[in-house]
């Protein structure tokens, strides 16, 4: 069944279909949805998968994100009267899959939901009403009747800390929410379709499951544990059935790659608090654009301090979080195991998680300092509820610490091309151009001289942006940005202003004259022409994206002026 908001543009739908025996897949198609928070474009829209059990007593494993209230209840009417269910399974209660857990709650408020007890403590904060609850722990089991017996896997970080698998005995389906899914919105049900999703799959992982990869095998580990996986029920995307163990097997050999990363920072916060998921996911994502590994651990929970002992100990970078629940005896055993730990090679960086209530930074940092270790990003301090633009400036200084930890392997490489293929390659000359981009509040710029003409129909060009700038979530399909064309002769105020690095969350536009476009991004007052682009695709080549964008608008301010030109010596570096 496939109920429509409007035929014509397919924007949001629903699809239900029985994937097993008893099981109702619910699935709301979001078509057009082009960005997973800040930093990751889609190009495919989503879906958020909802899974409906009838045994002798019934279960609904996770609900839907909000802006489907509607199509989702009047679907979940269709198939059975709410007050009928008797479990809500919620996998972790990120939005777009725990949305719609208030308003179950309300239509049916006998229900029990079975959770993680960091999932319920999130719970009480989201539902603000009184609710049946049953904590489950890694082999913890539900009996539904007629054989549908549910035994639960922890899965901490993947990609929330309050995580679970739900493994189903009858039907032989693993429940996984965020883990092994993608966003790819298609009313393909199953994963028939190998060549075509292997893209959005990968993408996936390296954006939300790759800087969890040690929680990935951990996961593995305990699926395998298991009497046999033959279906996977995705939170977003195909369901696996048809590659389960092909897709399985990839997740195990990336993340195997990347817990053998030559460098590593060790990201350690209290998951349990404020807005410290986010925040720290930000700072991971800015991170992992450097190719650095990254390994995560929640002060909160029951920690192994010979274990954070030894990780410290090989990692090259440390972020730490803190909280109010920082002052707990445990966390504070944790915060000294790893200040016994550190070594001055390493960088570290500091942020709050929740407010003005924080436990003081300074102190801490000033004792990392007198450790000899280098501050790689000044401490952020959130001070109020986190915008769109405190996430950007934790990304930046995710980055900033992954290039510093990276940087003796940055001029290794450097060295590494041969001489005369090394001069050869930088004969390449390219012009001059700042591109500057813009979506809500958040604004970012870059030079670029790795920029052609790539269509005339339609009119189209492709620019190389390397992974680990700050624009580049900026420039997800659909995004729009303006192309800046730099004046022969004058454009060296601009190259030193846009060359230079900058603070994380600095504004780049600080003392450059500007007028906005009409896609909203910065004009450069001094440039010689711009344009007005569209990304359409992006090709990942290695270090870089290649980035194909359309060109719908422009002007040339100065007809007679010629384009700046960008003369390279070596080719393995700027």
């Amino acid at each position: 069944m496939v109920a429509l908001t409007e035929k014509t543009e397919k924007r949001l739908t629903i699809q239900t279909a029985e994937i097993a025996q008893d099981t109702t897949a619910i699935r709301s198609l979001d078509w057009e949805r082009d960005r997973f928070d800040i930093e990751f474009g889609l190009q495919n829209g989503t879906t958020y998968n909802s899974f409906l059990i009838r045994g002798e007593q019934i279960a609904l494993v996770d609900t839907s994100h909000e802006k489907f209230r509607k199509l989702y209840f009047d679907t979940l009417t269709g198939l059975i009267n709410p007050t009928d269910i008797n479990y809500l399974i919620v996998s972790h209660t990120e939005p777009d899959h725990s949305g719609l857990v208030k308003d179950l709650l309300q239509m049916a408020p006998d229900i029990t939901i079975v959770a993680s007890k960091v999932a319920i403590q999130f719970l009480e904060d989201l539902v603000h009403q009184p609710f049946k609850r049953k904590i489950v722990k890694n082999g913890d089991r539900l009996d539904l009747g007629n054989g549908h017996e549910f035994e639960f896997v922890i899965a901490p970080n993947l990609h929330w800390p309050d995580t679970i698998f739900s493994f189903d005995h009858n039907t032989q389906t693993l429940y996984t929410c965020d883990a092994f899914g993608m966003h790819y919105c298609s009313d393909i049900v199953f994963d028939e379709d190998l060549k075509t999703i292997e893209p959005d799959f990968h993408y996936y992982y390296e954006c939300l499951m790759g800087p969890n990869a040690r929680s990935v095998l951990s996961a593995l580990k305990r699926m395998g544990e298991l009497p046999g996986v033959k279906m996977i029920a995705t939170g977003h995307g195909p369901l696996l059935y048809h590659n389960v163990e092909e897709l399985t097997g990839r997740y195990r050999t990336w993340s195997q790659n990347q817990t053998k990363a030559e460098t590593s920072i060790g990201v350690f916060y209290v998951s349990e608090y404020g807005y410290s998921d986010r925040l720290a996911q930000a700072i991971i994502n800015g991170i992992t654009k450097t190719g650095v590994g990254v390994d995560v651990v929640d002060l909160g929970a029951a920690v192994d301090l010979q274990e954070l002992r030894e990780l410290v100990g090989r990692c090259t970078g440390l972020v730490i979080g803190m909280s109010p629940a920082a002052s707990a005896a445990s966390i504070q055993g944790a915060l000294s195991t790893i200040l016994g730990s550190v070594n001055e090679k390493q960088a570290v960086g500091i942020f709050e998680t929740g407010g003005g209530d924080d436990e003081p930074i300074d102190p801490l940092l000033s004792k990392f300092r007198n450790l000899g270790l280098t501050t790689a990003f000044p401490a952020i301090r959130i001070k109020q509820t986190p915008t769109e633009n405190t996430y950007k400036l934790c990304e930046e200084a995710g980055t900033d610490l992954g290039q510093w930890v990276t940087r003796d392997r940055s001029i290794k490489a450097m060295k590494s091309l041969g001489a005369d293929l090394d001069k050869a390659l930088g004969r390449l000359s390219g012009g001059l151009y700042i591109i500057t981009a813009k979506k809500g509040d958040v604004s970012s710029a870059m030079l670029a001289s790795w920029v052609n003409q790539a269509s005339f129909k339609p009119l189209g060009f492709s620019i190389a942006v390397a992974k680990d700038r700050a624009i580049e979530s900026l420039m997800q399909v659909g995004d729009r940005f303006v192309l800046n064309v730099l004046e022969e002769g004058n454009y060296q105020p601009l190259m030193r202003h846009f060359l230079k690095r900058f603070a994380p969350g600095a504004d780049r536009f600080e003392g450059v004259k500007t007028q906005p476009a009409e896609n909203g991004a910065p004009i450069l007052g001094d440039a010689l022409a711009y344009m007005e682009c569209e990304v359409v695709s992006r090709m990942d080549c290695g270090d870089h994206w290649a980035v194909y964008s359309t060109v719908y608008a422009g002007r040339v301010s100065k007809p007679e002026a010629l384009t700046a030109v960008h003369h390279r010596k070596v080719g393995n570096h700027y």
